[in-house]
């Protein structure tokens, strides 16, 4: 009796020590870029970490907010436009949701945690369809990169998936972006559409939204990929780029590809701001995400240009 009561208690010291760790499992969070060189280094992972704020803050000379799934290019190419532009070397960048960041721009400062960002930006990035729905803040426009959709899914696919219907299964818990908040959201509705029709975008956005088996998120690029690599959620449609950028650097998730036919596309534009706080530092960026250089740097993490 003595010998089962020691195997019943070894056995439940060992399920809390996986729970314990599995509660602090942080093995994945972002930051996943390279943060910039300080006195101190202080992040602590599900506590203190802010993925999508770069650079300097303080004075800067340029001023860009990114689409948020760009930011795995953000390390190479602020550095390559300071070295292009040596003039520029304290650069801010912020790589949160489109939707938020127009929301920024128009009320002018944005909150996150218990820190409050009243920086104006010079140039802003995002999807066309988002640029345009704004062009009354633009002095210039120019399309610099493209993307399309993939599907991320756990390592080794454990459930099979193999097409956008698959996320319909009522056993595939699905990470999707929340259409409310990023522009994304929108187009894998369409997305699902032509992969099978309204039926398909009803089971995934409407009935498993309520069964909770489609999770809908705030920041996709982050919430998405960390989903599935905790196994919180079994398939994502995302960028090809976030997909392959997880692939690059060895994480624990594969990319399944979507045909053409049941496809999107899109067009990444950059705005001028009307009242860009560094004009001539704006239009050197503007020129400079256009360039071979910045090109090449896109095309390094997934995306295409022409």
């Amino acid at each position: 009796m003595k010998r089962y009561k020691k195997i019943i208690f070894t056995v439940i010291a060992l399920i809390v020590s996986v729970i314990q760790v599995k509660a602090q499992d942080h093995r994945f969070d972002p930051p996943w870029n390279t943060p910039p060189e300080s006195k101190v280094m202080f992040t602590v992972p599900g506590v203190d970490n802010v993925p999508d704020l770069f650079g300097d803050i303080n004075d800067p000379q340029l001023v860009v907010f990114f689409a948020g799934n760009q930011f795995m290019c953000i390390d190479d190419i602020i550095a390559a436009f300071k070295k292009e532009y040596p003039q520029y070397q304290r650069v801010f960048a912020e790589t949160l949701p489109p939707g938020i960041l127009a929301k920024q721009i128009i009320g002018g400062s944005i909150t996150i945690g218990n820190m409050r960002i009243t920086l104006k930006p010079d140039v802003y990035t995002a999807g066309k369809s988002k640029t345009d729905q704004m062009p009354e803040y633009f002095i210039k426009t120019e399309p610099y990169a493209y993307n399309r959709l993939a599907i991320m899914v756990q390592k080794g696919n454990p459930k099979n998936v193999k097409s956008l219907k698959d996320l319909g299964r009522p056993d595939v818990r699905v990470s999707m972006p929340n259409p409310e908040w990023e522009g994304i959201g929108k187009r894998i509705e369409e997305a699902y559409a032509l992969a099978g029709t309204e039926t398909l975008r009803t089971t995934i956005m409407e009935d498993k939204v309520k069964d909770s088996t489609t999770y809908l998120t705030q920041i996709h690029h982050r919430q998405t990929p960390m989903r599935i690599m905790y196994h919180q959620s079994d398939a994502a449609p995302v960028w090809y780029s976030e997909a392959f950028y997880q692939v690059m650097i060895k994480h624990p998730v594969d990319m399944v590809e979507i045909p053409a036919g049941e496809n999107i596309n899109a067009t990444y534009v950059a705005g001028q701001m009307k009242n860009a706080p560094h004009v001539q530092a704006a239009k050197d960026f503007m020129d400079f995400l256009i360039s071979p250089t910045a090109k090449a740097i896109y095309r390094k993490y997934g995306f295409t240009t022409k």
